[in-house]
């Protein structure tokens, strides 16, 4: 019979529903059990129950810690405000975040591009190596930007010319490397360029030819914002009121011993 309900796997996952009532009945009540049988029934709920949260708690912080467990959103790029896609260098300054826009008047895209970034990072810009693993991840959520909200491109239309980072600093510190309380973060920002690819005859059989940036079309610049994400909070809330149902159960039998003591020494 056990086996045939463990069997169940159709949506909405009724088996993970049975599993955790299976493992509420067996470890939890069966605990109950046991010391219903040796306290008497409301003693032995107030024991399980402490020991219950007790261990929710530990288990908390051990999620708080490690970051593993039962998790909340992760950090992820986000569309910057008020601007989130420029199609024009010139006008950078849009997004708020770059104080003026570079001059590429008149200019040649390889002049424009190094324009704009010597102009970046007169104003504290990095820009992010090839083999930056920050630097894929930027160009991942650009990529749904530009071709999901902003619908600018299709896939395989555009490439990725350079990724450029400013902010992120965490405070407050001790010296300059001790930072296990610095719980406190300046804005991140990120910035995308890309290319416009020309259009490439595709002929079965061949491999694809080798893309070639268009240079009539000007480069755009993805704006985008870091969402530093919830990943612990859930395990923190399930910490804290963990936390505060086992101190007042604890309290409540130390409160249960106290009269105890009180009463058997009355009747002395």
């Amino acid at each position: 019979m056990l086996s045939t309900l463990l069997a169940i796997g159709w949506q909405p996952e009724i088996r993970g529903y049975i599993v955790v009532l299976i493992m509420f009945v067996t470890l939890i009540g069966g605990t109950y059990l046991i010391l219903g049988t040796n306290l008497g029934a409301r003693l032995g709920f107030l024991v399980a129950a402490c020991g219950l949260a007790g261990w929710m708690m530990s288990m908390a912080i051990i999620w708080v810690i490690y970051g593993i467990g039962l998790q909340g959103p992760f950090p992820s790029w986000k569309p910057s405000e008020p601007v989130a896609l420029v199609r024009d260098a010139a006008k950078l300054d849009l997004t708020e975040i770059v104080t003026s826009s570079p001059d590429v008047s008149n200019k040649s895209r390889e002049d424009s591009a190094a324009a704009v970034q010597k102009q970046l990072e007169a104003e504290g810009w990095v820009r992010l190596e090839d083999s930056d693993p920050q630097r894929g991840q930027a160009v991942a959520s650009a990529d749904e930007i530009i071709q999901i909200k902003a619908e600018e491109f299709k896939s395989g239309e555009y490439v990725p010319v350079a990724v450029y980072e400013k902010g992120g600093e965490r405070w407050p510190k001790i010296g300059e490397s001790i930072d296990f309380i610095a719980f406190r973060h300046n804005p991140r920002y990120a910035i995308v360029e890309v290319a416009a690819l020309l259009p490439q005859r595709t002929e079965p059989g061949r491999a694809p030819a080798r893309a070639v940036i268009d240079d009539s079309q000007p480069h755009r610049y993805v704006v985008m914002i870091r969402d530093l994400g919830a990943r612990r909070q859930p395990a923190a809330l399930i910490g804290i009121g963990s936390g505060i149902n086992f101190f007042l159960l604890a309290w409540m039998l130390h409160r249960r011993e106290a009269y105890l003591r009180e009463n058997l020494a009355l009747k002395a």
